[in-house]
Formats: C-alpha cells, structure tokens, sequence
C-alpha cells in the first residue's frame, strides 16, 4: 500500500465511526481550548501590564523612601521608612546624566468647582512632571517652572476630572477648592488613561509644596527621575545612591527602582503565571490523550479480522503500524483544530461582553497548539498500533 492508500484507509476509519471518533477528540477538544484559552488570558495581561508601565517611558528610575533589605515593598513591611525630601530631589539634578527630576506628593481629597464636587486623587508634583511622565497638556499650560519648596495655588486638572466639574466648558482661569485651599484651574491635560486601575486623568495636580501643605506632610511619597538614554541604568543608579547616602549621613536608608528592572520583574512573574496557567490546561490534553489510547486500543480489538485480512494479502507490520498512527494523528489534529476555534472563539466572545479584558493569542500559541496535539495523537496511538502490527494475520483471522 501507498501512503496515498493508508492515508485514504484511515479517513475512511475514522468517517466511518463518527460518533467514537468525536467523543475520542473530545477530550483534546476541552485541553486545546483550556490551553489556548488561559495562555492567550495571560499573554494579554503579561502585555498589557508592561504596556502599563512602558506609557511612561524605560529610562526613569524612582528613589522610595526606606531601604528594603529583604523582599518587600519600599516603606511596607521589611523597610524602615526614613525622609525623602524636595531637596534631595534637587540635589539628585547634580548626578551626570539625570535630566529631571520630580518630587512626588501623594493623596485623596474633594475637589469643589460651584456645585460640583468629586474626590480624586490629588497629585503634588513640579513643572518636570510633563517630560518625565510623558503628560502632554491640552488646554492652558502645566505648572510653571521654580522654587519647588514654595507652593503656589495654581491646578491642572485631568481631562475626566475637568468634564465632570466643568462639562464642556472652558475651565481656564476658574476657581476651584481642593480640601481647604483654593487653587486656580491653568491647564487640563490630553488624555492618558488607566495605570494598572488608576484613571489617571481622573486627578489633579498641584504644586508639590502645596500638596505637602494640603497633606500635612514634609516628606515625599518618591522622586521619579528621567536620565538620559545614553548612559547606563547602573551608572545612573550608583551615581544616585552615592549622593543620597551622603546627603543622609552615609545611611541608604532609600530604594533605588529603575523602570526596566520593574519591567523586567513584572515580566517574568508574568511569564511564569502564563506556563502555570497553561501547566493546568495541559491536564486536559493528558485526559485527551488517555481517551484516544483507551478507543484505538479497542478499536484494534474490534477490527482484528479487518488487520488479519490486510496482513495476510500482503500488508506489512510497517504499513498496519502507519495506518493505526495516522489514525490517531487525525483524530488528535482534528481535536486540535476544534480545540483551537473553541478557545479563540470563546476568548473574543469573552473580549466583546468584558472589553477590558486582556486576551492575545499570538501566532506562536496556534502553531503549538497544532503540534501539541499532533504529538499526542502520536504518543497515544504508539501502543495500539503496535499491537496491530503485532497481530499474527492467520491468529487474527482464526479469532474471528
């Protein structure tokens, strides 16, 4: 027989018993679709997680108060929390290669414009906020440049912020008050979007002397520090850490978090939570696997004087060991294709009711999954068709 002939036999098979050819793939069906299902999930979220923090750049680095000596957060358990001041943000401007610096302070507080109100977060930064951050300013100006150390009662405002206090009007030159004080509305920034759950144009920002004012605060929340794409993050960093723990009595009593090393943290984390989530999908395709075992293992039993037959008019061990593994190749590609339209119809589908749902599935993921699946029809169907090409043609054809 040709390897026309085998393929043609085995379509025929296959065809021939459809209902046990569909409950065979079934199980292939559910492990493909787990499989590209939850990868694609956390392929979307890995990336739009680090699309998150690339919207502000990779050559930043942000200095937090407290030094984490062991795993943690900067300033939570496991770092004890000292100082950052304006100063220090200042100074850090002397370091070769940092171009701006801002000192950040941090809150939640109502803001009132005539009869509207609405709490937000409330941002106290300087004029570098808009180079660092990459802020582009739609209406008016940002804050303007000097002393950070003196407040001054001047607003932005984030574009969902300024439509729900002044609608479509021009908020320009308007009042507002923030807590107790009152500022004057200059700017409202172009949109930016969410950060990881934060509606950053849903804020407003201040003066960082007035916001330590409005807080009652004389520290920072961080300085973020834009430095220049030239040099070398660690240069920039050992530069940084050598000022400050002069400036703080020769203590690092601060952490240092450069931009790439939290993409680069965030990457792998994500990475792994992607092979974990498609570590328990793949318990599927084990189930898959073990059911189209079980049926070609009776399907052998069943068809014993069909494989007597074969042999004995001249079919090799080889050609019956082909025509069962091409058997199973079928019913295990069809399982994947199946497998592969169910799992990437059903994440559109979930992508159109939840719209802010992450979900990629790059083209790497279908052609893996294709091969995945053609691997396990081949490993399930090794055993079976062995005991085909075992069978004695004149044994078999006495059995029946």
């Amino acid at each position: 027989m040709s390897p026309g002939d085998l393929l043609r036999l085995a379509v025929a098979s296959v065809a021939a018993h459809r209902l046990r050819s569909v409950l065979t793939t079934l199980g292939i069906v559910v492990g493909i679709a787990s499989v590209i299902l939850l990868t694609s999930l956390g392929e979307g979220t890995r990336r739009y997680v680090l699309s998150e923090f690339s919207q502000f750049g990779t050559h930043l680095l942000a200095v937090s108060p407290g030094r984490v000596k062991t795993q943690g957060i900067p300033g939570a358990v496991g770092g004890t929390t000292h100082l950052l001041t304006v100063e220090d943000a200042g100074a850090m401007l002397r370091v070769p290669g940092v171009l701006k610096t801002v000192p950040v302070s941090f809150g939640s507080a109502r803001v009132v414009a005539g009869e509207r109100a609405r709490s937000v977060f409330i941002y106290g930064v300087t004029e570098g906020a808009t180079e660092v951050w990459r802020y582009r300013v739609a209406q008016g100006r940002f804050l303007p440049p000097g002393d950070p150390g003196r407040g001054a009662p001047l607003a932005v405002l984030g574009p969902k912020l300024k439509r729900e206090l002044f609608g479509e009007a021009n908020p320009l030159g308007e009042r507002i008050r923030i807590g107790s004080f009152r500022f004057l509305v200059i700017g409202v920034l172009e949109p930016k979007g969410q950060f990881l759950g934060f509606d950053i144009d849903d804020a407003a920002y201040i003066p960082v002397a007035s916001a330590q004012q409005l807080f009652n605060r004389v520290d920072l929340l961080e300085i973020d520090t834009l430095f220049s794409e030239n040099l070398a993050p660690e240069k920039i960093v050992e530069g940084v850490r050598r000022l400050l723990i002069a400036r703080h009595g020769g203590e690092e009593d601060f952490t240092i978090t450069t931009q790439n090393e939290m993409l680069g943290v965030l990457d792998r984390v994500l990475s792994i939570v992607s092979f974990a989530i498609g570590g328990i999908g793949a318990i599927s395709l084990l189930v898959g696997a073990i059911g189209i075992l079980t049926m070609m293992w009776i399907s052998v039993g069943e068809r014993t004087e069909e494989i007597g037959l074969a042999r004995a008019i001249g079919a090799s061990r080889r050609q019956m060991l082909a025509l069962f593994l091409i058997e199973a190749a079928l019913l295990s590609l069809a399982g994947g294709i199946a497998g592969l339209a169910a799992g990437i119809g059903i994440g559109r589908l979930l992508s159109a009711l939840l719209p802010g749902l992450p979900f990629r599935t790059p083209p790497l993921f279908v052609v893996l999954a294709m091969i995945v699946s053609l691997a396990v029809g081949l490993v399930s169907g090794v055993l079976p068709a062995r005991r085909a090409a075992s069978l004695d043609p004149i044994e078999a054809l006495r059995a029946e």
